[in-house]
């Protein structure tokens, strides 16, 4: 990192770790430090341009943590911290010390917004209507001002009152703007334990077709006289034989045999068991 001195005023003096020896200063209080400084130099100071790249390069962490957010996007995470540093550059330049607000509570919204926009313009792999991109774009930058000034996420309420639109339109917007692309079923997934998202499908149970078999069959079953169904029950339930099934409803095996043949029958065609 390079060696920032003498942006301090009279007799401040800032230095950061541009060695391993070099003085580790609290990001925050150098950030202020070189805003305040900033403020002091008149537009086209030369020095001005130096305490801004200092500014930047001293802030380079906080677009690394919003880049983090995006990980899971399949993009190089360098593209995304150098994308997310366009929108610490526009929070720098923008920002006003004056208005008594952290530096990264301003930029961490306008980093993202920075970051979601990249997403939206150039890696979106899903269509999306043009009339919800259009509107996604001013969703964005009223979510980034209310994040601000609220000090959080905006509710969808706010938002859609903030830019007087239906709240059904916003709800349709954000679902839009978290169409940026499509993640592959073998991806493993990091806060699933691995798991693909192919792993986590269901599938087709072959066991389903048997239950309206079953049910089907039951209700034929029902219909039938109570020793038409009771042949039945002791054939194919308790797996007696026919000889068995003659033995122990006192009749001749061939009347078992014939009345089981014409009982199947009018299971297979559905017929009700009427004479």
């Amino acid at each position: 990192m390079t060696d920032f001195a003498d942006f301090g005023r009279g007799d401040v003096l800032v230095r950061t770790q541009g060695t391993q020896e070099g003085a580790a200063v609290d990001v925050r209080t150098l950030t202020r430090v070189l805003f305040e400084r900033l403020t002091e130099l008149p537009p086209g100071a030369p020095e001005r341009d130096r305490v801004r790249a200092a500014l930047i390069e001293v802030n380079i962490p906080l677009v690394r943590y919003a880049a983090t957010r995006f990980r899971s996007r399949n993009e190089p995470m360098e593209d995304i911290v150098q994308v997310g540093t366009i929108g610490l550059i526009n929070a720098i330049d923008r920002f006003d010390p004056g208005r008594g607000v952290q530096f990264p509570t301003y930029a961490l919204p306008t980093i993202l917004g920075e970051i979601k926009r990249y997403f939206r313009d150039n890696v979106r792999t899903m269509h999306v209507p043009r009339r919800l991109q259009e509107l996604w774009v001013q969703v964005s930058g009223a979510m980034e001002e209310l994040t601000v000034t609220h000090g959080r996420t905006p509710k969808v309420p706010e938002i859609a009152a903030s830019l007087r639109i239906p709240e059904e339109d916003v709800r349709a917007c954000l679902d839009a703007g978290r169409a940026y692309s499509a993640a592959s079923l073998e991806a493993a997934q990091e806060h699933e334990g691995g798991l693909a998202l192919l792993d986590r499908l269901g599938y087709e149970d072959s066991a389903l077709a048997d239950v309206e078999h079953r049910d089907m069959v039951r209700h034929l079953l029902v219909q039938l006289p109570e020793r038409e169904r009771q042949i039945i029950m002791l054939r194919f339930f308790a797996n007696l034989t026919q000889s068995q099934i003659s033995t122990e409803l006192g009749m001749s095996q061939m009347h078992v045999s014939r009345l089981l043949s014409r009982i199947l029958t009018r299971l297979r065609t559905g017929n009700s068991w009427e004479e």
